[in-house]
């Protein structure tokens, strides 16, 4: 973590290199940050980008005794995505749902290219945090859900954190949602688990991913599906995002946005571009992993409900070029009748 104050002495791997008068690859083949008595970095073990502090490093170049850091905890530390999460008693992947509460949000700060929190804001975070004393009889009949739809992913997430054998009967009741609220939550969270396992474990299948997570083998047959899915989303996410960027220089987007991937069924990929400037030649364009490239009709829905693909008129026309045409000749296709 970075210690109440100490903000402007935080310093990269790059900055060393710099203080040493050496570039970056030049200076972590010699990795003279592993020497014994060499500072110890201030981010928190695992984290991709080290962080140390420069009053330290400053004194250990010198020659000189290392100042050790202030131990006692202060409300104006900075702690990263996993320190944060150790505090409130989640997973560093639940992080990422929680992080976007608006309080969170405004409260961010970026200290050598890493999100930081200050710990006096994840405190009140976890203090108002709703659903955490849920009503335990569960959903009441003919009522809504009791917690707001948009924090649900993050209170599913520490349920599963917590027992990985949850099933969505126990989110029912925890928190006073809706069963199926509680199982599609339960299904995506899974899945995308899964993925983020066999990502890091190539080898595995999805039910051997499953397995090595703890859940179920009886409640994991759509997660273990959607997170096949979930794989494919994210071997063909360059290429549509270099479709977007190819849409946006033809001035057909007035922001080189990413496209909003959905998973229909749970078992295939579809993505939607949206394009708004008004000379563009169709209100949006939208990727079937199966069929390809078309035009949709509308802005708002693009993506039509149901496994079978729409028909040809009414604003709806198939691209040619295959599954996977090069970005320009998406733009080409579009101006083409």
């Amino acid at each position: 973590m970075i210690r109440a104050g100490r903000q402007h002495l935080v310093r990269t791997l790059a900055d060393l290199a710099a203080q040493q008068g050496v570039g970056i690859d030049h200076y972590t083949r010699l990795k003279p940050y592993e020497a014994p008595g060499f500072p110890e970095p201030i981010s928190s073990q695992g984290s991709r980008i080290r962080l140390y502090d420069g009053e330290q490093i400053d004194a250990y170049l010198l020659g000189k005794p290392i100042p050790p850091l202030p131990e006692t905890d202060d409300d104006g530390d900075l702690l990263d995505r996993r320190e944060c999460a150790a505090l409130i008693g989640v997973a560093p992947d639940s992080w990422k749902t929680y992080k976007r509460d608006p309080a969170l949000t405004k409260a961010r700060v970026e200290a050598g290219g890493v999100e930081h929190w200050p710990r006096h804001a994840v405190r009140a975070f976890q203090a108002g945090r709703p659903g955490r004393d849920a009503p335990k009889p569960g959903r009441p009949k003919s009522t809504g859900d009791q917690v707001p739809r948009d924090q649900v992913h993050g209170l599913v997430a520490e349920l599963l954190d917590a027992d990985p054998t949850i099933s969505a009967a126990t989110v029912t009741e925890r928190l006073g949602v809706h069963r199926n609220t509680g199982q599609d939550a339960l299904t995506r969270l899974r899945a995308d688990r899964i993925a983020d396992h066999i990502a890091a474990h190539p080898t595995l299948t999805p039910t051997e991913a499953a397995a090595q997570l703890g859940y179920p083998a009886g409640q994991v047959r759509r997660a273990t599906a959607r997170a096949e899915t979930v794989l494919r989303a994210r071997h063909i996410a360059p290429y549509l995002t270099d479709v977007a960027a190819a849409l946006h220089r033809a001035g057909w987007t007035t922001e080189q946005a990413a496209p909003d991937v959905q998973f229909p069924g749970d078992d295939r990929v579809v993505a939607a571009l949206v394009l708004d400037d008004d000379q563009a030649p169709a209100p949006a364009l939208v990727w079937d992993e199966r069929y390809g490239w078309r035009t949709a009709a509308s802005r708002r829905h693009p993506i039509t409900k149901g496994a079978v693909p729409p028909s040809e008129g009414g604003g709806v026309r198939y691209l040619t070029g295959g599954i996977t045409p090069p970005p320009g000749d998406v733009v080409t296709a579009l101006t083409t009748c």
